[in-house]
């Protein structure tokens, strides 16, 4: 059942924060947004680990989408804390995402091939979803090209942070 919610509070925490950037009304669904996964981290089995997991995650996210953006394939709606990084709503969208490595999305844990497809095909169809809704926009240098970039990101995605999930689950190696 935990995965069932983990898949829910993904679903509307995305929504939230896409829809806040399109109308620039972030705040509030960045907010609970952190708060669901302030909780789902006070749960996790491994509290430290399942923080670093979502740390490093919005660390590969921002800076994915920050030079994909300054590259002039993808433009961002309130753009805020600046217009040389992602925006704080896709911060969250990140660790949102990294979330369900150990939640609705470890049925994909052994299949590091079939993420990777999984990745480079929702990945893009999210941004494709979001600017629809108005959160974005393609960049000067296309949507084609903006689309293949994030397709290579998004494959890379989901099988890294099931690595880094993986890491955070093996045995201490000082215990050999």
């Amino acid at each position: 059942m935990a995965k069932f919610w983990n898949f829910v509070f993904f679903q509307l925490g995305w929504f939230a924060c896409v829809i806040g950037a399109a109308n620039h009304q972030v705040f509030w669904p960045v907010v609970i947004t952190l708060l669901y996964l302030a909780i789902h981290i006070w749960r996790s089995n491994q509290v430290a680990q399942e923080l670093n997991l979502l740390c490093k995650a919005t660390i590969f996210g921002v800076s994915a989408d920050s030079l994909i953006s300054l590259s002039g394939f993808l433009v961002f709606e309130d753009a805020w804390p600046s217009q040389y990084l992602s925006p704080a709503w896709m911060w969250t969208l990140w660790a949102l995402v990294a979330s369900t490595i150990s939640g609705s999305l470890s049925w994909l844990r052994e299949r590091p091939i079939l993420g990777a497809v999984l990745g480079a095909i929702a990945g893009p169809m999210s941004y494709e979803a979001g600017i629809r809704m108005g959160a974005g926009a393609w960049g000067p240098n296309g949507q084609v090209g903006g689309l293949i970039l994030l397709a290579i990101v998004w494959g890379a995605a989901i099988p890294l942070f099931f690595y880094w999930d993986r890491v955070r689950m093996s045995p201490n190696k000082n215990q050999q």
